[in-house]
């Protein structure tokens, strides 16, 4: 994939022109990110493809937890996010002009770019989507990353069985909602976390034998003492960690799977200095339990598996996909900030208008 700068367009042949527009990452946060964090740039760009290359309008853009990750001081999964570079994020996007016999103007595909407008790419970074299978956003939601994270985190690393409790906390995200409904279709008794009463009110929808506000409870022990009274957790799918995770992890049963995907309190402020919880490694030892970190790249190249048991669902309306969408491509920083005050129910996306 090509990144633009302005200085790129010098000495091509003049073709059709466009108006690029770039968030560029060019402060590392220290708590909360917001717009002080990016610049938005824009340019004049006429392309000039190579061959096998093709010229993309980004049309839906992701907006994710894991950037917030990315932006730590330190190496994490990978390197920290260079600064003066633009985000990187996944698009569903239009091919506009194509030196590709794969692709044609007008194909949707989906691809790695980042939050610009336009992307000039190679045919092997992007992928063909088909509207009439599937509404094209599910390759930003149950048919792509945070789907992958959640049927192989929870069916690899949580190991559900029929019967079992699975607790599944920041249940009403995008991740969380799908691990909830995909441990029902295992036959599993789900007990949903979220921080509204609206997005209980929804998770009681999808079909979980409890749905709890974690802000209803004061510390983590009367939150542990209701999910000793639920029956206590077998499999804790863990997307948020801080109060919620040391009530769980002091309720497990014989055995527990605990699956950790991310620890969403921890981002803003704590990724480089994390807050210390109580040690709970004694609660591993009594109850035999198991703690396995997930990261959704692991599972990238088993991506046909997953769609060949879940895009069946999709089609047959037996999951919901639900996304907060946001219109408007200069909303994106606001966006990713929305994420950590829980203004998201779903997959949280930016239409680019």
């Amino acid at each position: 994939m090509q990144q633009f700068h302005p200085s790129n367009t010098r000495g091509m042949i003049e073709m059709r022109c466009y108006q690029l527009k770039q968030w560029f990452y060019v402060k590392r946060p220290k708590g909360i990110v917001d717009r002080e964090h990016y610049e938005l740039r824009e340019s004049d760009f006429s392309p000039q493809l190579s061959k096998n290359e093709v010229l993309i309008k980004s049309e839906y853009i992701s907006v994710d937890p894991y950037m917030r990750i990315q932006q730590a001081a330190t190496h994490s999964w990978e390197p920290p996010h260079p600064l003066n570079t633009v985000q990187g994020a996944a698009v569903v996007a239009k091919v506009l002009e194509s030196n590709n016999s794969n692709f044609q103007p007008g194909d949707w595909v989906t691809g790695y770019t980042g939050w610009q407008t336009h992307a000039i790419v190679h045919g092997n970074e992007i992928q063909t989507l088909d509207p009439e299978q599937a509404d094209v956003k599910t390759a930003l939601g149950i048919l792509g990353m945070p789907g992958r994270t959640a049927w192989f985190g929870l069916m690899e690393a949580g190991k559900p069985k029929p019967g079992e409790t699975v607790l599944v906390s920041g249940a009403a995200g995008a991740v969380g909602s799908l691990v909830t409904q995909f441990a029902i279709k295992a036959g599993c008794r789900v007990v949903a976390i979220a921080g509204s009463e609206e997005k209980c009110e929804w998770l009681k929808t999808l079909g979980v034998v409890e749905a709890l506000n974690y802000k209803a409870f004061s510390s983590a022990p009367q939150l542990q003492t209701k999910l000793l009274e639920l029956g206590g957790i077998d499999v804790y799918f863990d997307n948020v960690g801080g109060m919620v995770s040391d009530a769980a992890l002091t309720s497990l049963n014989l055995r527990a799977r605990v699956v950790v995907c991310g620890q969403i309190s921890q981002y803003n402020g704590g990724l480089d200095t994390p807050e210390m919880s109580p040690r709970f490694l004694h609660q591993l030892l009594y109850k035999r339990a198991s703690v396995h970190g997930i990261l959704a790249r692991d599972f990238t190249h088993r991506m046909a598996e997953m769609i060949e048991h879940v895009a069946p669902w999709v089609k047959a309306g037996e999951i919901q996909f639900r996304t907060t969408e946001v219109n408007g491509f200069e909303y994106l920083p606001d966006t990713l900030a929305g994420l950590f005050e829980g203004q998201n129910i779903g997959k949280a996306i930016v239409r680019v208008v």
